[in-house]
């Protein structure tokens, strides 16, 4: 069994921070792809920000320059760090990781819960 388990949103001002992580845990093989994406009330979910193995990292139009991600590969564990927020950046964030499990043929993709980031005006 597979989890991942995000933690870090809340409610911040404009122009502030916050941090997201996400904890993968479980009968994992190999992790290849782990992202985060969002969604907003009324909107469909969308990438933010992905970063593959290799450590190469892809963001959206909307973030670049102001989000990081990045992924500690022994622990299994990715970051978003979220600068300089709006209040268009609320909305519930999603991990997302590409991975394969011990012993079972195949890749598959798994999502976390969701925490929620509220950014105020």
């Amino acid at each position: 069994q597979v989890q991942l388990v995000e933690s870090g949103g809340g409610l911040v001002q404009a122009g502030g921070s916050l941090r997201l992580s996400c904890a993968a845990s479980g009968s994992i093989g190999n992790i290849y792809v782990m992202g985060w994406y969002r969604q907003a009330p009324g909107k469909e979910r969308e990438l933010v920000a992905r970063m593959s193995s290799d450590g190469s990292a892809n963001y959206a139009d909307s973030v670049k320059g102001r989000f990081t991600i990045s992924r500690d590969t022994a622990e299994r564990t990715m970051y978003l760090q979220m600068n300089s927020l709006k209040p268009e950046d609320t909305a519930v964030y999603y991990c997302y990781a590409s991975l394969s499990v011990s012993g079972v043929p195949g890749v598959k993709g798994y999502w976390g819960q969701g925490t929620q980031v509220t950014v105020s005006s």
